[in-house]
């Protein structure tokens, strides 16, 4: 967000024209304290140009420890720490007369997520108003409003339903038969997006309309409904509702800032903030049905992500692990162990249990008996005792569901495999077999830019944060980032310089132990290389037949991205020439990975040539 020079600009703007005399401003969630040096340099520019010897004063409220440490420095750096008064509290928490001299004059304030209202605003206006701001105060932003659109979008639909998603599929399988629509759920109603990713694959079935109107200069409701009469422009099912909104940041509406997707022409919109700042997806609410039995109350509702969702209900997910698992039960006698995201060890305190009873409502409704199932609880490691002396001839894991939940594909490469060599028959059968670690270079400006290494923003400087925030982009040769989790898809402008090369491979039909990989990979495309994308393809089966990517191209799980320190101009050999006057060919590199059982990181090196 600190890179996105187009809001800097306008909350710059706007703080100028608002903060015009000496007076009391107070900057709630003040981060790194940008929006407070604004309001600080404002007012010292503006008492050097008045008779009035009144002092003002910046009260900088941030109530999270590292992030206050963090703005410490930053006023430090920049001369302004004598200038502006750190109150380490949440805003809720803070009293006049204790924690500042008086109420005041002025709030700014950017607190706001996609859904506008996500990171607390109503309460913390309101607290604001009460105890902390004088009447009719002054603020930046000034007003939000939130518009919305109907769209229909297969894509969509599919992370929010799956019972008519298995209803399509008909595989014979529920997870969220008829009677138990809602047993499975969405855990987020609505779902921050990057919506210009998937433009080509949204129908619009109504034009833009207005949700809500805020004036942060009032104190707002606790709870306000809007009903509107939204007529379709075209014929359709709505799958969703698109969310953005649009902010006013000074009084006179002449500094705006948005969210809105690329398809809406707005005068004040520029195209590239959608890389910083996603809108929001609201995925209609069902009809709840009341579910038929004790097994099936709401006791035994399970909720997802929505990527995990649209998994349960894709064709090709299914039939493939279903294919899987019917062709390993064709073995005799054969024993089976299941490590999956129902019933295996989660951390989540009664998730198992609520588990085991979603699994007893699914069995009825599909007609089979649990009889000859086991739940085990969560261990350390498994004993004879835990398989009733009987060797495991089957393992069937999902090691790549944590893929959607902020986690890189191989930190899923845990020890349950491992610490289950004891349990296991000589000629056990495991799935998935084999775990193939793939790489692409990439072009990636939008994702670099968004990643990029501090410096000075808007006169001040930024540069002693980078570090503690995870910059990127632009650092001496010497430092390398970290391998951030991405959904490529969603990272804006993307490109592939090379082929995809395999780096590595993990045989789960041994126990995991270190590995390491080295490719030398030619460039097919000359771009400019931000870094190298990598992700697991799962080989279900021995004969390596069926395979589950992760890739950039499938939407559904993340992928490690490593970007560079520098950019690097790459160019495919067969369209240049053998010299290059100045110096910046790239004709190939030389990528290595290793992986560490022990932490589940996985380093990487890379050579240019």
């Amino acid at each position: 967000m600190l890179n996105d020079s187009p809001r800097n600009q306008a909350y710059r703007a706007a703080i100028d024209k608002t903060v015009t005399k000496p007076c009391h401003v107070l900057d709630i969630g003040a981060g790194t304290g940008l929006l407070s040096m604004m309001a600080a340099r404002a007012m010292n520019s503006s008492c050097a140009s008045s008779v009035d010897d009144t002092v003002g004063m910046v009260s900088a409220c941030e109530s999270y420890l590292p992030m206050i440490k963090l703005l410490r420095k930053v006023l430090h750096v920049n001369g302004m720490d004598k200038k502006i008064r750190i109150v380490p509290k949440r805003s809720d928490e803070v009293k006049v007369g204790d924690c500042i001299a008086g109420r005041a004059d002025i709030l700014v304030s950017e607190i706001l997520d996609s859904e506008l209202l996500g990171e607390g605003l109503i309460p913390t206006l309101q607290h604001a108003h009460d105890e902390l701001l004088v009447q009719n105060p002054l603020t930046v932003p000034h007003r939000a409003i939130t518009y919305g659109q109907l769209v229909e979008c297969e894509f969509l639909w599919k992370m929010h339903d799956l019972h008519n998603c298995e209803v399509k599929v008909s595989d014979g399988t529920h997870l969220a038969p008829v009677g138990l629509e809602t047993i499975v759920g969405v855990k987020q109603r609505q779902y921050a997006m990057h919506c210009n990713s998937i433009s080509n694959d949204i129908r619009l079935l109504s034009e833009p309309f207005k949700n809500f109107e805020f004036d942060f200069g009032k104190r707002p409701d606790s709870h306000g409904v809007t009903e509107l009469r939204v007529n379709a422009t075209s014929d359709g099912r709505v799958h969703a509702l698109i969310s953005w909104w649009v902010l006013q940041l000074d009084r006179e509406g002449t500094i705006f800032y948005t969210t809105a997707p690329k398809w809406i022409n707005s005068p004040f919109k520029d195209k590239k903030l959608q890389i910083f700042r996603p809108m929001c997806v609201v995925f209609p609410s069902f009809k709840h049905h009341d579910y038929k039995a004790n097994p099936g109350s709401k006791d035994c509702q399970l909720t997802f992500s929505p990527e995990r969702i649209a998994i349960y209900g894709d064709r090709n997910w299914r039939s493939s692990i279903l294919t899987t698992v019917k062709d390993a039960y064709l073995l005799d006698n054969s024993y089976c162990i299941c490590f999956n995201k129902l019933t295996s060890n989660l951390d989540v305190p009664g998730i198992q249990e609520k588990g085991f009873r979603y699994l007893q409502a699914v069995a009825d409704a599909n007609c089979f008996s649990l009889d000859r199932v086991k739940v085990i609880g969560k261990k350390r490691c498994l004993t004879m005792d835990d398989t009733n002396q009987k060797k495991v001839d089957i393992l069937v894991g999902e090691p790549f569901y944590h893929g959607n939940e902020g986690m890189l594909p191989w930190q899923n490469l845990r020890k349950e495999r491992t610490m289950l060599d004891p349990v296991l028959s000589k000629d056990v059968l495991i799935m998935p077999c084999k775990g193939i670690l793939k790489a692409c270079a990439m072009s990636l400006p939008d994702l670099w830019r968004s990643r990029c290494t501090l410096k000075k923003i808007e006169g001040f400087e930024h540069s002693v944060v980078n570090t503690s925030l995870g910059a990127c982009g632009d650092m001496s040769a010497s430092k390398e980032g970290p391998c951030l989790p991405y959904f490529i898809w969603q990272c804006g402008e993307i490109k592939e310089l090379s082929e995809v090369f395999t780096v590595l491979e993990f045989d789960f039909l041994k126990p995991i132990s270190s590995c390491f990989g080295r490719k030398r990979v030619e460039f097919s495309k000359t771009g400019i290389c931000h870094g190298f994308v990598l992700w697991i393809d799962w080989v279900l089966d021995r004969e390596n037949s069926v395979v589950l990517s992760t890739g950039p191209d499938h939407r559904y799980g993340k992928q490690g991205v490593k970007l560079l320190s520098k950019r690097i101009l790459v160019r495919n050999l067969e369209s240049c020439s053998d010299t290059n006057a100045h110096g910046e060919r790239r004709s190939w590199v030389e990528f290595e990975a290793s992986f560490d059982p022990s932490s589940g990181e996985l380093s990487t090196s890379h050579s240019f040539q």
